[in-house]
């Protein structure tokens, strides 16, 4: 036995091709599906740069090196087969893949597959390249592409059109996997919610609005689901509205005085489930008064949520979603501000 040990040691030496990465693992390493990493040595010519006997294909660090970049410009929405080329020339392979009859991409051809068959459906390309992005746990990458996001097209849009649709498919690919894609759907929020506190650096002052008083905005007692809220909060600091955000779960005392101390313009409460939906709260807060005698003030109050949904309440609004909200608190104030259609 222990002769044949220095023999056996030599001859795996001298199989350099078998220490590669299996498809199956390279595949769960990038977040996309062995069938599209095979789709993709078809169509493009990056499979490996060396076989070994036909049936087991081994990924050299320099072939996982060419398909990280590949699924980093994929991501920015470059089209796939650009995308192949750039990576190809980045690690020096120059072999040419096969190509779509006509030649390349064309718009409306093959979309890449590579967000791990997220179940994203008819929406923007921005989606695509965020859910490839997340499903791959690349952060700089799900960072970079939030922040342009938000910087071209404004919080309202990034949040309705990209960020929100990008969720709700990891979610549902989440409740239909077993658990699966949590990790990836904490990363993606906490990037979001990142994204969106960056936004909050004033881009228009207060002016003449602070006088009448600010926006609250507050989770009801119980409440843990913010992210709607630090929108919403973004939004507001982007038309330079008054706002003061108070986060999750604030306790009623809590509320109360932050009411009674700010004299807002407005109280939105967000609840996400029914169970944390709190009629009497949203009446105390709407019946709360400051000032003095002759002059008291009490804030309009807007429910925020799918937890409200069912629940209407004389005198509060409740508004179906980011962009009725800043609409609805904007016409609160003399003059209003515009929320812009991108």
């Amino acid at each position: 036995m222990g002769e044949n040990q220095p023999a056996q040691r030599r001859e795996a030496a001298a199989r350099p091709v078998e220490a590669g990465v299996t498809t199956g693992s390279l595949a769960r390493r990038l977040g996309v599906s062995p069938t599209t990493l095979r789709s993709w040595d078809r169509r493009y010519g990056v499979g490996p740069a060396v076989r070994s006997d036909g049936r087991h294909r081994r990924w050299t660090p320099q072939d996982v090196a060419m398909l990280e970049e590949m699924c980093r410009l994929t991501s920015a929405g470059v089209p796939p087969a650009q995308a192949a080329r750039t990576a190809q020339e980045g690690v020096g392979r120059n072999r040419p893949g096969p190509e779509l009859p006509g030649g390349g991409d064309r718009p409306g051809g093959h979309r890449s597959q590579a967000a791990g068959a997220l179940p994203l459906g008819d929406v923007r390309q921005e989606c695509r390249g965020l859910a490839r992005a997340a499903v791959r746990l690349d952060a700089p990458t799900v960072g970079d592409q939030l922040a342009s996001l938000v910087a071209r097209y404004g919080v309202v849009l990034a949040w309705d059109e990209v960020m929100v649709p990008t969720l709700h498919a990891v979610g549902r690919k989440w409740e239909s996997s077993g658990d699966r894609y949590v990790e990836v759907e904490h990363l993606l929020s906490w990037h979001i919610s990142r994204a969106l506190h960056r936004a909050t650096e004033p881009v228009a002052p207060e002016g003449t609005r602070a006088a009448a008083g600010p926006v609250v905005l507050a989770c009801v007692p119980g409440e843990q689901h913010s992210l709607a809220l630090e929108a919403l909060h973004a939004g507001l600091v982007e038309l330079g509205l008054p706002t003061r955000m108070f986060g999750a779960a604030v306790p009623t005392e809590a509320l109360t005085a932050a009411v009674r101390r700010l004299g807002p313009k407005a109280v939105l409460l967000w609840a996400q489930t029914r169970s944390t939906a709190d009629l009497p709260l949203a009446r105390h807060v709407a019946d709360t008064r400051w000032g003095v005698k002759g002059a008291r003030g009490h804030p309009a109050v807007l429910l925020g949520g799918p937890g409200w949904a069912g629940r209407p309440v004389r005198g509060m609004l409740r508004p179906p979603g980011l962009r009725d909200a800043l609409g609805t608190l904007s016409a609160l104030y003399d003059p209003p501000v515009p929320v812009t259609r991108s």
